[in-house]
């Protein structure tokens, strides 16, 4: 999921390779004042630099999980990055298991190390299928992916509860986990409206998939007893709005109530609320929120004070320790520069997939429940 819990240390710094193109007359992100076309496709070939040959794109460490991958695929193709971006999406193709999972981590090389599955990093399949979609508006792609996606979104509602959460993951024995997260059942939900888009387009529409994904935007926005407690961790806080369950005046008063806590003026977003750590990938994931709901001035000011983090190559640290004063940890990381490339893409509306955190949320300002009996709400208040 894009929970990062355990990050990885730094490794050798990969040997480079040739500079990839950008496919020609596609634009390449540009935000003023703030990172320049070149400053992106920069970013873009540092990811390429990291790719495997058979286009898998892995931590520092050189495991391989699908929900990050899936990131990185979708900021090559922001940046014009074609052909690499194909080849990562071949990978997932061919790396999906017969149960439509991918493993929780893969070695460098194919070698599968952690047999589990996570829900969110299996449903992410759709997000980066559709925003692939957007951005080229290749029919053919999207029905040569259009099996994956429906294998693994079935595997995802599989793990879904009466209520409408998701299990964090499927273990390595088979069993479910007896809890569900935040962040990543947000993730999920915008998933499985991107899923319901690609079956429309592709003529086999889910109205079952709808149902599920109303009801799960439902439990993310107004259950939060479903869910096991990560609130220390800064997506728990804007992933509810990032990803679309949550918007309109409950996202603004979301945004507010946490913000003191997560956003130090200057330098970021804090992976979590009581260590002196930002994150790039936090920090441009709150600049995808925040233009989601409309806050522009705040996004492009945050995506300019995380600048700190790059390099000059166009790679991104992956955090900074202002107590420290040092990068924590001591890694550049592939999907640091591709939450960037994507925040980047929303600001400057460049490509066909720059809306896609926008159009992720609900039409309601507060989404009702698919079934309110499930949930609790149907019934009556005690006494």
């Amino acid at each position: 999921m894009p929970v990062r819990e355990n990050p990885a240390q730094a490794g050798p710094a990969p040997a480079p390779r040739p500079r990839a193109a950008a496919t020609a007359g596609q634009p390449v992100p540009d935000v003023p004042s703030v990172l320049s076309a070149a400053d992106i496709l920069a970013t873009g070939e540092s990811i390429v630099a990291v790719q495997e040959p058979a286009g898998a794109i892995g931590w520092p460490d050189g495991h391989t999980d699908a929900w990050n991958h899936v990131e990185c695929a979708m900021a090559l193709s922001a940046c014009g990055l074609r052909e690499p971006a194909r080849r990562a999406y071949e990978w997932l193709r061919a790396s999906q298991r017969a149960d439509g999972s991918w493993p929780k981590k893969t070695a460098a090389g194919g070698a599968v190390t952690d047999p589990a599955a996570e829900s969110n990093q299996v449903a992410y399949a759709a997000v980066g299928v559709w925003h692939e979609f957007l951005v080229t508006r290749d029919a053919a792609f999207a029905a040569r992916m259009w099996p994956t996606v429906r294998s693994a979104i079935g595997y995802v509602l599989d793990l879904q509860t009466a209520r409408g959460e998701v299990a964090w993951e499927r273990r390595a024995d088979g069993s479910p986990a007896t809890y569900a997260l935040l962040t990543g059942c947000s993730s999920i939900y915008q998933s499985l409206r991107c899923a319901v888009a690609l079956a429309e387009f592709v003529g086999q529409p889910q109205p079952d998939w709808e149902l599920a994904a109303g009801q799960l935007g439902h439990v993310v926005a107004s259950h939060p007893e479903a869910f096991a407690d990560k609130s220390r961790f800064s997506m728990d806080w804007y992933y509810p709005v990032l990803a679309g369950p949550v918007r309109g005046p409950g996202a603004a008063a979301r945004l507010a109530a946490g913000w003191d806590g997560f956003v130090v003026p200057g330098l970021g977003v804090r992976c979590v609320s009581d260590q002196p750590w930002v994150t790039g990938a936090e920090s441009c994931e709150l600049v995808l929120a925040l233009d989601a709901v409309g806050d522009r001035d705040r996004a492009v000011e945050l995506l300019r004070d995380i600048q700190h983090l790059r390099d000059a190559g166009g790679a991104y640290w992956t955090g900074w320790q202002f107590a420290n004063r040092a990068h924590f940890p001591a890694e550049r990381s592939s999907w640091t520069a591709a939450a960037m490339i994507l925040a980047a893409d929303a600001l400057a509306g460049a490509t066909g997939g720059a809306g896609l955190f926008r159009d992720a949320g609900a039409d309601e300002a507060a989404l009702p429940p698919a079934d309110a009996g499930a949930c609790g709400c149907a019934l009556p208040a005690p006494g």
